[in-house]
Order: structure tokens, then C-alpha cells, then sequence
């Protein structure tokens, strides 16, 4: 893997993790498409920094378990205002 692709990674991995935030959140803090954000942090992180992987593991599973819920409450804001 080029040293700058790692770095890249590692810096999502670490935002990622920090922030506790989604893929999605993650691809638009460093202006990058969704899907490399998920190839990097679900592919390349595993080689690059295997403790980093877990924890973002941890947090992408949380994610994808609530995921229901915040398109609930998305969906629920959404209608709120039209009374």
C-alpha cells in the first residue's frame, strides 16, 4: 500500500473512532466518496493498523445496529413540520 493511501486510512480510522460517526459523516469530513471510505476503513485498516480496525469495527457495527432508528427519528422530524 503507497504511504499516503495508509496515512489516509489511519486519519479515517481515527476520526472515525473519535467521533463516533458514520461512514457517511466520515466521507464528507474528507471529502471523499462513501465507498472508499468503507473500502479503507473495512479492507486497508485491517493491514495497516489491526488495533484501529477493531475499534473501528465497534463503531461501524453500533452504527449499522441504530441505523433503524435515526431513519425513524429522520422520518418523524420530517413530517413534524408540516402541522
Amino acid at each position: 500500500m503507497f504511504d499516503y493511501i495508509e496515512e489516509r486510512v489511519i486519519k479515517e480510522g481515527e476520526y472515525i473512532v473519535a467521533e463516533g460517526c458514520t461512514v457517511r459523516a466520515a466521507a464528507v469530513h474528507f471529502s471523499i466518496s462513501k465507498s472508499t471510505v468503507h473500502k479503507d476503513v473495512t479492507e486497508r485498516l485491517k493491514t495497516a493498523d489491526k488495533e484501529l480496525f477493531e475499534k473501528v469495527r465497534g463503531v461501524l457495527d453500533k452504527n449499522l445496529s441504530e441505523r433503524h432508528i435515526r431513519g425513524g427519528m429522520a422520518t418523524k422530524e420530517k413530517y413534524s413540520n408540516y402541522h
